[in-house]
This record gives structure tokens, C-alpha cells and sequence, in this order.
């Protein structure tokens, strides 16, 4: 694995291959193109690559069963970009085993963080790139605290162990485990397995609140779990 994550982005349009890639390298990553499926195969068969941005809708072979390929013969992370409005293709990449997906146009902004997610989840990568900050697998950055995965424990910029309830500590999780994605309080209601909660009351509004006084620098002005008005909550 490289010092900074490796990212290919495959695509058959020249502009959008060509900005997403630098963006990418900007944010601090290592990033090759490619414009279809031999190229794309020859890096992959011959170099480490941590994240695949694949294109599904290209001539000659298409991303699905590049993505298939992929799946097969490694364990790099496979972010699906398509322009189609079907939800099934994006079902079906899903199912081949692709990590995430996002539409175009792209949102360069939301690209990254979902690189970032998915960095996190498969290899483990801190989503701070090139500033020397450099954490174990089992730790996430929220702002300026810690959350320690193995011990559950929350500690602040100086060390010192943040008290953090059960619940707390699994909406810290389920943040963690979906970073860049906006999920609303059913999906967080699921994720965190408390049935126990009612979806249609504040608790989760409640106990959210209080996660920010613990890890926000000004939570009146949130930073690290961001409210989206009208759809739910995202960490970023």
C-alpha cells in the first residue's frame, strides 16, 4: 500500500476523469486514470490500488463486469459513478460487491467524502491525509477526540477519557461506520440496534445534542455530525 492511498478513477470522459483526478491528488491522495477495461485491469493486476472509482456505463466493457473482475481477484474498494437513473444498476453493483456509489454529475465535495468512508471501512486509512496524524485501525477522529473502537472509550485532545454512555458510544459508531453519508433517524434507530427508541419522538435529536457538547468545538455551530435540514444527520 502506498504512503497516501492510491486511487483509480476510470472513466471514458476526458473531463470528468481528468477533474475528479485532480481534485483527488489536491486532497493529498496518489491518483491514476484510466479510460476503460484493459487499462484499468493492467493497473490493478500490476500495482496497489486502494480505491477503483469505475464508471459503469462504458464502451466496450462496462463497469459491472470490471467491478465483477475486481471482486474476484482482489480486495480493492469499488466506488460505483454512474449517470444512469435506474436504481438496479446501481442495485446490481451492489450486489457484485462495489463499496459505494455516487451519481453524476458529480459533487466533488461528496466524491470525497465517500472516499474517505470508504478508506475508513476497508483499509483502515485516517481521513486526515499529509498531516503526519497518524492513527490506529481501531481508532476514529471525531474533531478533536478519539473514539477507541476496542475499549469503547472517548477521550479529548489531551488524552483524558470523555464519559460516554452505551448509546452514545454506538451512534458514535454507526457515524463512523458511514462517514460521508447522511442518514436519518430510522436508519440510525436500525443501525444502532435500539429498538427501545421511538422514531417519531427528539430522542435521537436529544442525545445527538449531547454528543456535540463532547466533541464539538462550538456546538451551537456543529462541524464534526453536521445536521442536513430536512433529511437527518452526516459526519464528514
Amino acid at each position: 500500500m502506498t504512503a497516501n492511498p492510491h486511487i483509480v478513477v476510470c472513466d471514458d470522459e476526458p473531463d470528468l476523469r481528468d477533474t475528479v483526478a485532480e481534485y483527488l491528488e489536491r486532497n493529498g491522495y496518489a491518483v491514476t486514470t484510466a479510460d476503460a477495461g484493459p487499462a484499468l485491469r493492467e493497473i490493478v493486476d500490476t500495482q496497489p490500488v486502494d480505491v477503483v472509482i469505475l464508471d459503469i456505463r462504458m464502451p466496450g466493457e462496462d463497469g459491472l463486469s470490471l467491478a465483477r473482475y475486481m471482486r474476484e481477484h482482489s480486495k480493492v474498494a469499488i466506488i460505483m459513478l454512474t449517470g444512469s437513473a435506474e436504481i438496479i444498476d446501481r442495485v446490481v453493483g451492489l450486489e457484485i460487491g462495489a463499496d459505494d456509489y455516487i451519481a453524476k454529475p458529480v459533487d466533488l465535495r461528496e466524491l470525497l467524502a465517500r472516499v474517505k468512508a470508504v478508506l475508513r471501512r476497508t483499509s483502515g486509512h485516517d481521513q486526515v491525509i499529509g498531516q503526519g496524524d497518524h492513527l490506529g485501525p481501531h481508532v476514529v477522529r471525531f474533531g478533536n477526540c478519539r473514539l477507541d473502537l476496542e475499549t469503547h472509550k472517548l477521550f479529548d485532545p489531551d488524552g483524558l477519557d470523555i464519559a460516554i454512555t452505551p448509546m452514545e458510544f454506538r451512534l458514535l459508531k454507526v457515524f463512523a461506520d458511514n462517514r460521508g453519508k447522511t442518514l436519518n433517524r430510522d436508519q440510525l434507530l436500525e443501525l444502532a440496534h435500539d429498538r427501545g427508541w421511538d422514531p417519531f419522538d427528539r430522542s435521537i435529536d436529544i442525545r445527538i445534542s449531547r454528543l456535540r457538547k463532547k466533541i464539538e468545538n462550538d456546538p451551537s455551530k456543529p462541524e464534526v455530525i453536521k445536521t442536513i435540514r430536512g433529511v437527518g444527520y452526516l459526519y464528514s
